[in-house]
């Protein structure tokens, strides 16, 4: 790794630590709806976020491409919901830090009481779940045409929307167990009962 790669990868991590740390023991991220950025670059450094379970109303899921700062194409499913309710919320982030090695900022909650969440994406690589339970589901509709969930605002008016591609929907949906590769999420609120933030030597990710 050069020396200048180094560096901006030590700059974002000190941004994200900075970020976790300024959170209290419970914290609450409300934003009015139209607040909320309606799309932004991402890093495209993909991370972890894992549940041991997560309820959700309103299901969209659908295929999107992300942008980074650097103008690379990253195709993602967003998997969207109107709330959610996160039981064992887990978000890591491995970040190789010159002299010191690799270093993982863990994010953890909603152990005692769930995490909430509403108006919810989660721009995705990967996801697995050990089990899946769906009640009113619609396989193949048109992205345009969902409307059990939602669409993020910033995908609908992006080049990269198609309204005719194939999407999914569900009036609610259960996953057990749910390990996400992500790039982006964004929320209108999101509210982790019980935060824990830590920085650990070494690679101690969600999976």
């Amino acid at each position: 790794m050069s020396h200048g790669a180094g560096r901006t990868r030590w700059k974002r991590f000190a941004a994200i630590l900075v970020l976790g740390v300024a959170s209290s023991a419970t914290v609450a991220v409300a934003m009015a709806e139209g607040v909320l950025a309606a799309s932004f670059f991402i890093s495209g450094q993909k991370f972890q976020v894992a549940a041991d379970k997560m309820v959700t109303r309103g299901v969209s899921i659908y295929g999107m491409v992300d942008v980074t700062s650097q103008r690379e194409l990253v195709p993602v499913v967003v998997t969207g919901a109107r709330h959610a309710k996160i039981t064992g919320l887990c978000q890591s982030v491995l970040i190789d830090v010159p002299v010191l090695g690799p270093q993982t900022l863990r994010v953890t909650g909603g152990n005692v009481r769930p995490a909430q969440a509403s108006n919810l994406f989660l721009d995705a690589t990967s996801q697995t779940a050990d089990e899946v339970d769906f009640t009113g589901l619609d396989i193949g509709i048109a992205t345009g045409e969902i409307t059990k969930g939602l669409i993020n605002p910033g995908d609908r008016h992006s080049r990269f929307f198609d309204p005719n591609g194939v999407g999914q929907q569900a009036d609610s949906s259960t996953l057990i167990n749910v390990h996400w590769t992500a790039v982006a999420v964004t929320a209108g609120t999101f509210s982790v009962p019980g935060l824990r933030t830590q920085v650990e030597q070494g690679r101690h990710e969600c999976f």
